[in-house]
């Protein structure tokens, strides 16, 4: 069986949700939000999954190219505090951020030569670790699966 993409157009996350968590954590804070703040905010909502800090400092100067890295920098750990973004580190020393959609839990497959992530669910996966942890007595509150091997394209390289 194939692995499924997620977050494809009929599973896009609500972006309004994530605007108001962060408006009202920003409120909590007395943080105003700036022309740069929302810059940002909208890049990484709008970006690729698992973007690093520099990654996203690119895009965002692509439209303004005064905002900072420390700017970047402190809007992520903004959205990471409220809980609107996941830093995940994949074993590369780089800390990438998705969106924390837990209504679309997925899992990672890690290529340890060109650094591609792909996000799948597996059902059966979840099965299983729910067996697991119910034989053992847990309670699951949350979990995160990584596989790390190497994709069918840098496969392909080392074979010519």
């Amino acid at each position: 069986m194939k692995p499924r993409k997620i977050r494809d157009v009929t599973t896009s996350p609500n972006l309004d949700h994530f605007r108001s968590v962060l408006h009202a954590h920003m409120l909590k804070c007395g943080l105003r939000s700036t022309d740069q703040r929302k810059l940002i905010v909208e890049t990484f909502f709008h970006g690729p999954h698992h973007v690093s800090i520099e990654e996203l400092l690119a895009e965002v100067r692509r439209q303004d190219p005064k905002v900072g890295y420390a700017t970047v920098y402190r809007t992520l750990k903004l959205l990471t505090e409220c809980g609107v973004a996941f830093g995940r580190e994949f074993g590369d020393g780089l800390t990438r951020y998705e969106l924390a959609d837990e209504a679309s839990h997925h899992d990672h497959l890690i290529c340890v030569e060109c650094s591609k992530i792909v996000e799948f669910e597996e059902p059966e996966i979840e099965v299983l670790q729910a067996r697991v942890a119910a034989r053992y007595g847990f309670l699951l509150k949350s979990h995160k699966h990584e596989m790390y091997g190497t994709c069918a394209e840098c496969q392909a390289k080392s074979v010519k």
